[in-house]
């Protein structure tokens, strides 16, 4: 069955079990009407999900502009002058950081291989960032820094270790990234690791700490999710499957993760090994559950290599880009606040300054203006008072 057809065979059938959208008597309820509400909203957003698959086919055709959009990035370039703002009021980085942030098996290092493939020419280059074949341990327990492309400076991905079962220790982790920035090999050890983990990883690390690399303030976020556990959870009351989701929408309400009013945008994986309704199910569940738009903010990244993929890796990265230039940092001279001055530092100066006037015009009045005068045996003579005069400020000066 062609995407196409069955595109419109859901919109016909309803793959949300929606069934025909009736008009609203005046006998409901309170309830019954949100609840109608609600059920067309998420009509809708459905819709337009399906609808987002059948644009990308038609722009794939334009993949090579698209494509040439992202190589020609630099950071800052995307900045929108608001405020009054100009681009050197701003801190901007050498490097512009997406970091990638997701629970275990939610292909973050497969990710970054499909994004690396996009934009290199070798297209038989192996793949760069080591991938977890089985579900034992949580895959990479490092950062790692990942160039796009490689031989391009503007921007960069980063790798990281899978979030916890542990709220908690989701909650520091991020708090430190987002802070602190991140540094490639730097290892990611959480307080509820085993001893037995921790000795691993140091003897693993045992290298990077003679080498140092450069901290990146970390620019954007990329949320990865399991399209199948998205699912699982989404249809099963079992404890252990909608935990998943009660992780996620943890995780993603950090308030670290967000700039401001943006919050991250969400990758979802393995979208190849589904039907095309369940892949929009899902985004619309994720939309109404992280509370981000399904169609704009929420992408469907399946593993392949087709021009649909790969337009919807760019349009991704597009997003990411463009909102990381939006929240770029102030430099610290215009934040920082004009610091205050005690009202004792200005009475002081103005005393000096009352002092030196003074002093100038006792001087400039007792010079000599005839020829061959002692000027100082004159001045002496004709004011003692202003010599007083001249002492008791000076003591009172001293006082």
């Amino acid at each position: 069955m062609s995407m196409k057809f069955e595109h419109r065979t859901m919109i016909e059938n309803d793959g949300m079990g929606f069934g025909e959208v009736n008009e609203v008597g005046d006998g409901f309820s309170s309830a019954a009407l949100d609840f109608e509400a609600s059920r067309r909203r998420r009509h809708n957003a459905y819709r337009e999900v399906l609808q987002s698959y059948d644009e990308l086919q038609i722009r794939s055709e334009n993949l090579k502009e698209a494509k040439s959009k992202i190589l020609s990035y630099t950071p800052g370039a995307w900045m929108e002058k608001v405020g009054g703002m100009q681009l050197t009021d701003y801190d901007v980085p050498k490097t512009t950081s997406l970091i990638l942030i997701g629970p275990k098996g939610s292909g973050k290092s497969s990710l970054v291989n499909r994004i690396s493939k996009v934009f290199e020419e070798d297209k038989f280059a192996s793949e760069r960032a080591q991938v977890s074949y089985s579900s034992v341990g949580d895959g990479t327990y490092f950062l790692q820094e990942y160039m796009i492309p490689k031989s391009s400076t503007s921007f960069c991905l980063y790798d990281t270790r899978s979030l916890s079962d542990d709220p908690s220790n989701n909650d520091e982790i991020l708090k430190l990234w987002m802070t602190k920035g991140v540094r490639h090999g730097d290892p990611v050890i959480r307080n509820s690791d085993s001893p037995s983990l921790r000795t691993s990883m140091k003897c693993k690390d045992r290298w990077n700490r003679f080498l140092s690399s450069e901290i990146r303030v970390v620019n954007f976020v990329i949320f990865v999710v399991n399209g199948i556990s998205v699912l699982k959870s989404m249809d099963s009351n079992d404890d252990s499957e909608t935990k998943y989701s009660q992780t996620l929408a943890r995780a993603f309400s950090c308030p670290y993760v967000s700039f401001k009013d943006d919050k991250p945008v969400v990758v979802v994986t393995h979208g190849d090994l589904l039907s095309l309704s369940d892949r929009a199910r899902i985004r619309v569940h994720l939309g109404e559950l992280l509370g981000i738009p399904p169609a704009k903010q929420i992408f469907d990244i399946a593993e392949s290599c087709d021009p649909v993929t790969e337009l919807t890796i760019t349009d991704m990265l597009c997003f990411c880009l463009e909102h990381a230039d939006k929240n770029l940092p102030r430099k610290s001279w215009i934040t920082k606040k004009v610091p205050t001055v005690p009202l004792s530092t200005y009475i002081l100066l103005l005393i000096t300054l009352g002092i030196v006037i003074i002093s100038a015009y006792v001087h400039h009045a007792h010079i000599p203006h005839v020829k061959g005068a002692k000027p100082h045996a004159k001045l002496h003579k004709a004011s003692p008072k202003l010599d007083i005069h001249w002492h008791k400020i000076r003591h009172l000066w001293l006082e």
